[in-house]
């Protein structure tokens, strides 16, 4: 009799055990800063491993022209991105007894953004940017830090397209981008 009585409680908490699913939620939404900026970021789930995340934006710059001359200053432009993002590691987070709310886990992306000439905040009145396209592949990690904070990590190597023609320039430039970040953020 003990031995059913012991099987039985066990397999009720067993049932009673809250499980992960190993999947994307289905909508996070967040801040984010780095050393580099300040970020409103939303992520929407499109299958189980698959997120679509859109960020708005600020990417902090910085410059200092002339040898001679001592100007030197700092700007604020706003950034746009969509960014597919594929969660591979899941289910073995989940096999780990790991966390993956808020997507926290390892994941490949597009990161696709633009940097559109709206306005700059700076500490020269007379900035502006060149508009600027960057498609990256990158990989990249989330953890949380607790219930609503955590960290991004991520790196990749991709293109960039400088509209100049727009500005009155002859041609526009295109080359190598990076993207290397490390931001800590809150998910509401």
């Amino acid at each position: 009799m003990k031995k059913i009585i012991v099987a039985t409680v066990f397999v009720l908490l067993s049932f009673s055990v809250k499980s992960q699913n190993a999947s994307v939620e289905d909508h996070v939404f967040g801040v984010q800063t780095g050393f580099l900026g300040l970020y409103f970021h939303g992520e929407t789930k499109l299958s189980d491993k698959f997120a679509l995340r859109g960020e708005l934006g600020l990417d902090f710059g910085f410059w200092e022209r002339g040898i001679y001359q001592d100007n030197r200053g700092f700007l604020l432009t706003p950034v746009i991105v969509i960014e597919p993002r594929f969660y591979y590691n899941l289910e073995k987070r989940v096999k780990k007894s790991k966390r993956i709310d808020g997507n926290s886990g390892n994941f490949i992306s597009i990161k696709t953004s633009f940097n559109p000439d709206l306005f700059t905040i700076s500490s020269d009145q007379n900035v502006s940017i060149i508009p600027t396209l960057q498609i990256v592949p990158t990989w990249g990690i989330r953890r949380n830090l607790g219930k609503h904070f955590n960290y991004e990590t991520g790196i990749g190597i991709g293109y960039y397209k400088e509209f100049y023609k727009q500005n009155g320039y002859s041609s526009n430039e295109s080359g190598t981008a990076i993207n290397l970040h490390l931001r800590i953020g809150y998910r509401f």
